[in-house]
């Protein structure tokens, strides 16, 4: 078999309907465009939607995009929780002694070394610092986000005030 031999199975294409060719058939006179009208003229360009403002006028030009629904996370490394004092680390410990910034998620990088057992919760984990933690005899919590599952609500006053 060869490439000139394939073909569509029989009665699986069929042939372009060719409208506005007389009034004998389907498509005739009008050819699907309404009576009358800006529609039904022939000087509409691509992307018009009716004197709307079309979308590619309104995407910012150049500027990028800034995610809305981006979840930002307050970072701490191993190192830091090797100097904490306390055997339980949770967002509010960290809080309160002045490591972390007091919004925001927390999150857990694996740079630096840990020597003793820690209880860790956080609300993301690196892969190497769970490593790490478990490693020295700790245990792991991923804690909820606050805004439930899926995405959080959007952020930015063009968001906001609808």
């Amino acid at each position: 078999m060869r490439v000139h031999d394939l073909h569509p199975a029989p009665g699986s294409t069929r042939s372009r309907r060719r409208v506005g060719r007389g009034i004998g058939g389907k498509g005739g006179k009008t050819a699907g465009r309404g009576t009358k009208g800006q529609g039904a003229r022939n000087n509409m360009k691509p992307g018009f939607e009716g004197g709307q403002l079309p979308l590619k006028q309104r995407v910012p030009k150049l500027k990028g995009f800034k995610n809305p629904f981006r979840v930002s996370y307050v970072v701490v490394n191993l190192d830091t929780l090797e100097e904490f004092e306390g055997d339980v680390v949770s967002p509010e410990t960290l809080r309160a002694a002045g490591l972390v910034h007091k919004h925001g998620l927390v999150k857990v990088l694996g740079r630096g070394e840990l020597t003793r057992s820690l209880s860790v919760s956080a609300h993301a984990f690196s892969q190497s610092a769970t490593r790490a933690i478990e490693a020295a005899g700790g245990s792991v919590e991923v804690l909820p986000p606050p805004f439930g599952r899926g995405r959080p609500p959007a952020r930015g006053n063009a968001l906001t005030n609808r």
